[in-house]
């Protein structure tokens, strides 16, 4: 996995927890639902990145 596609995924995923605490803690259900969308936008993009990383060795 390239460095720079490894730190946007890890990005998305943090992006997206934080956007869901604050959304849990702020009682903002259209926020929860961005974060965790976000955070599993990231968890398919560090996946996606993984299974070519396997397929080219």
């Amino acid at each position: 996995m390239s460095d720079k596609k490894k730190a946007k995924a890890k990005g998305e995923q943090l992006k997206g927890k934080a956007k869901e605490a604050v959304g849990r803690i702020t009682d903002d259900e259209h926020m929860t639902t961005e974060g965790r969308a976000e955070r599993i936008k990231g968890d398919v993009r560090e996946a996606e990145e993984k299974t070519r990383d396997t397929l080219e060795s």
